[in-house]
């Protein structure tokens, strides 16, 4: 997109990187985790260089769903299958609260790209998206829960609830003000970003992170592991 900031094309694959590695330590630096995750930003980068997602707009399905639907069913799967649960209550509760602090950069990055036409105004928190709350309050709750042991699990249990509904409702407007079938929002400045290359990253990987994030944290808290606050803090 030309009329978009160079740097901000260097912006999101840092974003990205940030999410990954961060996801990777919750992870406890699992290498298949990480290998899976490279090679599928891999196979999005290449689809968006080479201009797939831009091709036949009006394409029924649309073609970004090959970006979103993937992960929706592998989340889905570790959700549901016992070696996906046994993964998911695997992964590290503190690490997990800390990824969501890429949010507050992700959201001043789509402000600089609804400046710059790429993303409508819905998308901001200028909009409908106050997803900036998760980012700055995630290191807040990793310092009084995992930190000052001030907070339990009650309160990250409600944080993690309230954040995943934020995240969601940004991600349902996101995905209808793309152009195509589907798109409901955004018809005077519609959501080219995420068409293109390093932009796709953000629904294709950084938002599922952030949900599998989530969603593993509530899973965790219901079922009752421990906060192992002294473990995850010598780690």
């Amino acid at each position: 997109m030309q009329t978009v900031p160079t740097a901000l094309s260097f912006v999101f694959p840092l974003l990205t990187a940030f999410t990954v590695w961060q996801f990777y330590r919750a992870a406890n630096k699992s290498r298949t985790t990480l290998y899976v995750l490279l090679a599928w930003l891999v196979l999005q980068a290449a689809l968006g260089l080479s201009g797939f997602y831009t091709a036949r707009p009006g394409s029924t399905p649309p073609r970004l769903a090959l970006a979103v639907l993937p992960p929706v069913l592998v989340i889905v799967s570790l959700m549901l299958s016992a070696r996906g649960r046994a993964y998911v209550d695997g992964l590290r509760l503190d690490q997990l609260t800390l990824l969501h602090t890429v949010r507050i950069f992700v959201e001043l990055g789509l402000l600089v790209l609804y400046m710059h036409h790429a993303v409508p105004k819905l998308m901001t928190f200028e909009g409908r998206n106050w997803d900036i709350f998760s980012g700055l309050s995630a290191p807040v709750m990793y310092f009084l829960v995992f930190r000052r042991e001030l907070l339990g699990r009650s309160a990250l249990l409600v944080w993690n609830l309230l954040c995943l509904g934020l995240v969601l409702n940004i991600l349902v407007n996101a995905l209808l003000s793309v152009p195509g079938p589907l798109q409901h929002f955004g018809f005077d400045q519609p959501n080219i970003a995420v068409l293109y290359f390093p932009f796709v990253w953000l629904p294709a990987c950084i938002v599922p992170l952030v949900i599998l994030a989530h969603l593993a944290a509530i899973r965790q808290l219901i079922t009752g592991k421990p906060l192992t606050t002294t473990q995850a803090l010598a780690q």
